[in-house]
């Protein structure tokens, strides 16, 4: 099973509230409701443990995949293209890492 990791900053001129807004209202149950997804979770990053420094993201989402190849067709619809266009407008260069869990390696 892929899971997928986004590290992300947000932009100088997007406020966290407009972004969580549209994240909670647009963004998480559209992505859960793509029949390639058993899960997606946006956290906002608040520390680092045992540390004073800030993280380097403000924010990490996870998307759960259960067919990576059925995901990939999912997200050329017109509609994930739209979300996948207002997403980036928010954020700051992006970081998407593919992941295998150790156990399915």
């Amino acid at each position: 099973m892929t899971t997928i990791i986004v590290l992300f900053n947000l932009k100088d001129d997007v406020t966290q509230e407009e972004y969580e807004n549209w994240a909670t209202s647009t963004d998480l149950p559209i992505v859960r409701n793509l029949r390639s997804v058993n899960n997606f979770e946006v956290f906002r990053s608040k520390g680092i443990l045992g540390s004073d420094s800030p993280p380097a993201y403000d924010y990490i989402e996870v998307i759960s995949l259960n067919d990576e190849t059925a995901f990939y067709e999912e997200i050329s619809s017109q509609l994930m293209q739209d979300i996948a266009a207002k997403f980036q407008s928010f954020a700051e260069n992006p970081q998407f890492i593919l992941t295998d869990v150790l156990g399915t390696i």
